[in-house]
């Protein structure tokens, strides 16, 4: 028996082989997640790593220039970028004839044009309560007309969205052009919508086709289409035989030396280079790397914490490692990483005096240079506010309370506001007596267990103890979104270069989605509604200051720094250049298989 079954193993290799050696010459690239995505329909999705496969396969109106620094947008199915009145409340698209979307069956076997009501339509979905889209309070703030009446319709009847009811945000003026009217002026609207790992469209045909289903049916006008997926192990997608005739072109500029010989080297080449993507899973940070190491990815997209010194010592790549013609890429990210607070929670949350103590005694009690230096080593610069990098409202010349690190001012605190050890087990108590019941969620990887086992040493040196809840994160996400999260430390990647993205994590009609926290407060909603009115200037920069104050002062988050994050490709890897706020770059890349290790 073993004998036979040797046998039927070989002729099953060799009947493989020659599809094996089709996909062999394929241009693939190959590289890993740190965590596992969620599913690939942009209404239901708002986790960052889901959101890097969305934007190849749907794309927006307009996207970015790959290379511009400062960035510029362009238009991307758009004839040109949709033009706005003089008020800045109604914006016209116009789309291109002649782009289509990937094939699905739900189209009959017949080419499927874009047109301007895919996009109307898209966006009506995140306003539809059966989706439960953890986007909706972005896109409510858009104010587009009409559009959460329809929401709240919906709702009170309990019936199903109408997605064929006339609008006035969205009218579909003819098979082209899509006019777009808001409630308020929104000088900086251009970039809400150039993001399309969210705001892309989407075939109507093809989501009532897939029923429950649309997360693992992603069709959209984009270069990739989705073409394998194992949840939380691998994804791959192929490059969209349809795709339009598109090519490599940028505007970098002239002292960009980095940007110049990237468009000196790809201009002119149709876009996308690659053939094939594949993504592995790989949430542990030593099988990531030595994965890396050993060939089996072209590319690692930030080097894991724990071997940064081994890769890049002193900040350079190491020798090992240049000698194999690999190459390094070391930014500072338009990030934040961070603690919040359910301030919905009996216990961590609210307004109250004795509330807002214990949330500043923890964050007075974590020494999160600590942090950057041991867990992260070195890659992080300390926040002193909410404000990310690269966007407009981000100050690097602030100081603020926010990077305090003082256990004695943090006992002084838990003291004064009644929270004492009782009984004398070493664990304060809540004010009045009885166990303070804290606890911590938290995810099993690598790093966070090392950033766990430092934020545990800080709150037992002031008397806090608090357990960890460990689970993986899509469920602690749910979770939080829910309102179920007492307290977790995350990360935001900017999707946005201007200030009012990372505001809105201060701002009531966000609560559940970008202000995780849940954080309401009459003046910070109050700046929120008036940064979002304003262009940048003097007036707005105020409002922003002020805006950082108050979240510094009643701590919703303990936000606790930027990182670097630092990339490196082999290479057979060609034309890597990380964006900013952006997260598609896969059409702008080649891979030399001549370089490839066999």
């Amino acid at each position: 028996m073993r004998a036979l079954l040797c046998g039927l193993a070989a002729l099953t290799l060799a009947l493989a082989q020659p599809a094996a050696a089709t996909e062999a010459e394929k241009k693939t690239l190959r590289y890993a997640f740190r965590v596992a995505e969620t599913g690939f329909d942009p209404a239901k999705i708002n986790d960052l790593y889901s959101r890097v496969i969305t934007p190849h396969i749907f794309e927006a109106l307009v996207g970015y220039d790959h290379l511009a620094r400062p960035v510029k947008l362009k238009p991307l199915t758009t004839t040109e970028l949709p033009t706005p009145s003089e008020d800045f409340k109604v914006w016209t698209a116009r789309i291109r004839p002649g782009i289509y979307f990937q094939d699905d069956p739900a189209f009959g076997g017949k080419p499927r044009e874009l047109t301007a009501a895919d996009y109307a339509y898209a966006w009506k979905r995140f306003a539809d309560p059966k989706n439960a889209s953890p986007a909706w309070t972005t896109m409510e703030a858009w104010k587009i007309s009409g559009l959460k009446a329809a929401r709240e319709a919906a709702k009170a009847g309990k019936k199903p969205f109408d997605y064929d009811a006339p609008m006035r945000g969205l009218q579909v003026l003819d098979r082209y052009t899509l006019r777009i009217e808001l409630d308020e002026s929104v000088p900086y609207f251009l970039q809400e919508i150039a993001l399309s790992d969210l705001f892309g469209a989407v075939a109507r045909e093809v989501v009532e086709a897939a029923g429950d289903d649309t997360m693992a049916r992603p069709v959209g006008t984009g270069p990739f289409m989705l073409k394998q997926w194992r949840r939380g192990s691998l994804i791959v997608l192929e490059k969209n035989p349809g795709y339009r005739e598109r090519f490599y072109e940028a505007e970098p500029a002239a002292d960009d030396a980095e940007g110049q010989a990237l468009l000196a080297q790809f201009k002119g080449r149709r876009i996308p280079m690659i053939d094939r993507v594949e993504i592995s899973i790989l949430a542990e940070d030593q099988p990531r790397w030595l994965s890396f190491l050993g060939g089996e990815q072209d590319f690692i997209e930030r080097v894991p914490e724990a071997f940064t010194l081994v890769a890049a010592p002193g900040g350079q790549l190491a020798p090992n490692l240049a000698k194999q013609n690999m190459r390094l890429h070391r930014t500072l990210g338009s990030d934040i990483f961070l603690m919040f607070f359910n301030m919905e929670d009996p216990i961590v949350g609210g307004l109250a005096p004795e509330q807002v103590a214990l949330r500043r005694a923890i964050s007075l009690g974590m020494d999160t240079e600590r942090e950057i230096r041991l867990a992260r080593r070195g890659q992080a610069i300390p926040a002193q506010g909410n404000f990310p990098p690269h966007t407009s409202a981000y100050r690097a010349d602030l100081k603020s309370n926010m990077s305090e690190f003082s256990p004695a001012k943090a006992k002084a605190l838990l003291d004064t506001y009644g929270y004492r050890d009782a009984d004398g087990d070493g664990c304060r108590d809540a004010p009045g007596g009885g166990p303070l019941k804290l606890v911590m969620a938290t995810t099993p990887e690598g790093i966070q267990r090392e950033i766990d086992d430092l934020f545990n040493k800080d709150m037992k040196r002031i008397g806090l103890c608090i357990p960890f809840h460990t689970a993986k994160w899509p469920e602690q996400l749910k979770a939080a979104r829910n309102g179920k999260v007492q307290m977790w430390m995350v990360a935001y990647s900017s999707a946005l270069l201007d200030g009012s993205s990372a505001a809105s994590r201060l701002a009531s009609s966000h609560a559940g989605g970008n202000n995780i926290s849940r954080f309401k407060h009459p003046e910070a909603d109050a700046l929120y509604a008036r940064i979002r009115l304003l262009p940048d200037g003097p007036e707005r920069a105020a409002l922003f200051e002020r805006l950082t104050h108050i979240g510094n002062a009643y701590m919703p988050y303990k936000f606790k720094g930027h990182r670097f994050h630092m990339d490196i490709e082999r290479e057979q890897l060609r034309g890597y250049r990380r964006p900013i706020v952006w997260q598609n770059w896969w059409e702008y890349v080649d891979i030399d298989p001549t370089k490839v290790p066999k």
